[in-house]
Order: structure tokens, then C-alpha cells, then sequence
């Protein structure tokens, strides 16, 4: 090879460095830009999911009147064999209709016994003993409960109890111990709750115990590139790991008041709009 064709061989790997890393700037720059310009309905910069957890009677009961009150969309996020699910199906397919989204939950809202205080998780729920195939399973199964009470196809999934490992318990020599499962189950649902690509939809907040001042104080002090922050309630005014049924009011009374800052939605709502946005 001729010095000549080695030269201009360098030039050209010089001169293609330089367009890819043109490339990835105006990437970066349009993807800065378009989050600059993302905007909810209405024109707020932050959406606002309202979901609670494992189908309680508060959710009946408490929540339900106080969301329909100021015309706010909740997510439902049911364990599908709850008593409460199946006792009083008929109200929770009248939520439905009046806009409210039922998710998944599981069948059997499985977590990881070896945790820390994790003396209540029972053998059959332990997910320290379940396969990803076990796992997919389950969820595939609640999936059609809530499609024999709602009829719908499309569904998102919360977590129960944030655990995302399976098989723990199984053995370092089987091929299926300590595996992540949810980039298995993702073809099961519209989105999962926390666990987007996109990590300014993510932010997760567990509120227990906390005032209407406080509740109102982690909105209002999101960082300016959060777009969507997930309330995640269990009881309210009832239950267990509950807020009082003021403290919640307080907050859908400001949510109210600044609809103009705060856009609220059920959860499958908000992310079929951010997705149809990218």
C-alpha cells in the first residue's frame, strides 16, 4: 500500500469521526429539545399518576368518590385474586366506566422472602422460588381476569413490592437463579410502572403517613426534567400503609386548583400520550 493511500485512508476515518460526532450532537441537541418542548394536554410540563395498590376497600370506598369529585382518572393496580376484587366486581367494573384504569398487579402479588422484614411473604408467593416462565405465567393469567371484568386488552403492571428477581432460592447451578424478569413480560403491557426507557416518566413515590402539605411538597419539588411522577397509594383513611382520607383530599384539592401546572390520568392515559408524543 502506497504512503499516498494510507494518508488519504486516515483522512477518510478522520473525516467520518467527524460526521458521527456530528451526528450524536444533533441527536443529543434534538433530544434536549424536544423534552424543552414536550408539553402535556393542555400545555403543563408534569403529569401527575394517581394509582393504588392490591384493590382495597378505601379504593371503593374512599378513593373513588374523592377522584370522581374532581373529575381525576386513577389506576387501579389489583391483586386478581383479591377478595375485594371479586366481592364487589360490579363496582369496580363501574370505575371503569367512569374512566379509571384497572392494572396488574399479579396473581398473587409474588416478592422476595429473604428480604428484610419479609416474615409475611408466604412460601407460595416467594419469589425467591419462581421461574421467569412461573412468572410470565402469572402475569399472563391476571391479564385475563381483568379482561373478564373490563374487557379490555391493553394493560400496564406495577411491581409488587419493586422486586424484579426471580429464583433466587433456586440454586447457583440452575441456569434460571437470580434472573431479571421483566424484559420477559414487557410484551404483556402498554408500560410498567417506573421501568420506562425514558427516566423522566419514572420517578416512583410510596406515600405512607404523610400530610397533604408533604404529599403536595414531593410535586412540587420535582427536578425540571421529570415529566410524569407516580403516586403509589395502598390504604387511604383505611387499610394498611395508609395517608388519611384528608391528606389525600388536600392533595386532588391542589391538583385541582393548578391544572393549568399539573396534568392527571390514569397511567395507561399518560403513556399512550408520551409515546404517540416521541
Amino acid at each position: 500500500m502506497s504512503a499516498k493511500l494510507t494518508i488519504n485512508k486516515y483522512i477518510l476515518q478522520i473525516l467520518w469521526s467527524m460526521v458521527l460526532l456530528a451526528l450524536a450532537c444533533f441527536s443529543a441537541s434534538a433530544a434536549e429539545t424536544q423534552s424543552q418542548n414536550f408539553t402535556w394536554p393542555g400545555g403543563g410540563k408534569l403529569a401527575v399518576s394517581l394509582s393504588y395498590d392490591d384493590a382495597l376497600n378505601s379504593h371503593l370506598d374512599k378513593v373513588l368518590p374523592a377522584l370522581n369529585k374532581h373529575h381525576f382518572k386513577g389506576s387501579f393496580y389489583v391483586i386478581s385474586t383479591s377478595s375485594v376484587l371479586v366481592r364487589r366486581k360490579s363496582e369496580w367494573q363501574a370505575a371503569v366506566k367512569q374512566g379509571h384504569e384497572l392494572g396488574n398487579h399479579s396473581m398473587h402479588h409474588p416478592c422476595r422472602a429473604s428480604l428484610p422484614n419479609r416474615g409475611w411473604v408466604k412460601a407460595e408467593q416467594d419469589l425467591d422460588k419462581y421461574s421467569v416462565t412461573q412468572m410470565i405465567e402469572e402475569l399472563s393469567a391476571a391479564n385475563a381476569v381483568l379482561n373478564a371484568i373490563d374487557g379490555k386488552t391493553e394493560r400496564t403492571y406495577t411491581v409488587p413490592c419493586g422486586d424484579l428477581v426471580v429464583g433466587s432460592a433456586l440454586g447457583l447451578d440452575d441456569e434460571a437463579a437470580g434472573q431479571e424478569y421483566l424484559s420477559k413480560v414487557n410484551h404483556l403491557f402498554t408500560a410498567i410502572k417506573g421501568h420506562g426507557i425514558d427516566p423522566r416518566f419514572n420517578p416512583i413515590i410510596y406515600p405512607r403517613g404523610e400530610t397533604g402539605k408533604e404529599l403536595i411538597a414531593y410535586i412540587n419539588n420535582a427536578s425540571a426534567d421529570t415529566l410524569l411522577i407516580n403516586l403509589v397509594f395502598h390504604g387511604v383513611g383505611g387499610d394498611y400503609l395508609s395517608v388519611s382520607s384528608k391528606a389525600h383530599a388536600e392533595l386532588l384539592a391542589y391538583l385541582a386548583a393548578n391544572r393549568d401546572k399539573f396534568y392527571v390520568d390514569s397511567y395507561l392515559n399518560l403513556m399512550n400520550y408520551a409515546a404517540a408524543q416521541q
